[in-house]
């Protein structure tokens, strides 16, 4: 099958690349840039905006399956930047889902889409945690639309099914561990209260082989049509076990400094004032949506994700470790 992936350059789009193009498929990738690590793949690199309707649709023809990958992520960023890449995004792939009838569309969403400020999740299921309100991230907000979009969307001629992978990490990963280590080497980190909450988190394979049983298992009528389902380890750690195993295989510093909730929710809100009335770069260090969700024990049940596609995670945190190190 020839199939569109959406933000195939990233680090989850290029291990989806990589497995569907092992699986025997022609692969397309929608990005905005050009990724040379996908040209030995023989996938095909269209590079257009999200937001660009008309791009969208084009770069989907002849295709029978849409993995939507692509976001705008962070913690930082204008609303407007937000809506355009995740809402306007994830409409445009809709309507080029309708314009070529293509059947099957396998969207990643996020756990953040359930996040209620400081409120835990213990072994919590899409069928069971409702969706967040109140958010603080423009990011957790779009994506939120995004999701019940694509849910709504489920119909006899497209079958929908949206994945919410928690904290994808591993071997590349070109993004969450590159900022720790920094940090870390700087000095700069702390945990956000006692560090003892527990967190699930996902390696890259883990990711990656969730959508693949996703999609082998999506079809109108199917037992995960139409649903959202949380992705992990299964395997829940403290933030301090998973920070530190994190830094420790690359060989930066771990952290035992903490910082109190109250203290880095103030700092947050600073921080947010600062970066708004000055010009200035980057992403804050510290925010209030970031500051709960550091804070918060937050872990899911696979069960629903196992019962109605074989998900089973086959990497343990553990191993994932161990490839880290030998990638050094």
């Amino acid at each position: 099958m020839k199939i569109l992936v959406t933000g195939g350059g990233g680090f989850l789009g290029q291990a989806l690349c990589r497995g569907l193009v092992a699986r025997g498929h022609e692969v397309v990738s929608f990005n905005r840039g050009h990724y040379p690590a996908l040209e030995p793949l023989g996938v095909t690199q269209i590079q257009g905006d999200l937001a660009d309707r008309d791009a969208v649709i084009a770069a989907a023809r002849g295709c029978g399956a849409i993995f939507h990958n692509a976001a705008k992520a962070g913690a930082w960023g204008s609303y407007e930047s937000y809506h355009q890449a995740n809402v306007v995004g994830t409409q445009n792939v809709l309507a080029a889902c309708q314009a070529h009838g293509i059947g099957q569309l396998v969207y990643t969403s996020t756990p953040s889409v359930t996040h209620r400020a400081t409120h835990p999740v213990e072994g919590g299921s899409a069928e069971t945690v409702p969706y967040g309100e109140g958010f603080k991230a423009a990011y957790a907000t779009t994506k939120t639309i995004a999701e019940k979009a694509v849910l709504a969307a489920n119909s006899p001629q497209l079958a929908t099914v949206a994945l919410r992978p928690r904290l994808i990490w591993g071997v590349g990963d070109n993004q969450l561990l590159p900022r720790l280590v920094q940090r870390a080497n700087a000095g700069r980190l702390r945990f956000v209260g006692t560090g003892e909450n527990r967190i699930d988190t996902t390696y890259i394979d883990n990711a990656a082989q969730a959508h693949f049983d996703a999609f082998d298992h999506l079809a109108p009528g199917a037992a995960c049509a139409g649903k959202a389902y949380f992705i992990s380890n299964g395997d829940p750690r403290t933030v301090r076990e998973t920070l530190n195993g994190l830094l420790g295989a690359v060989g930066a510093p771990t952290v035992d400094k903490t910082l109190p909730f109250r203290a880095a929710y103030v700092v947050g809100a600073i921080c947010e004032g600062l970066w708004t009335v000055l010009p200035l770069k980057g992403e804050p260090p510290m925010t209030r949506f970031l500051a709960e969700q550091l804070s918060t024990t937050h872990w899911y049940d696979m069960g629903p994700a196992r019962r109605d596609f074989g998900y089973v995670p086959r990497v343990s945190f553990d191993e994932g470790l161990a490839r880290i190190k030998a990638a050094q």
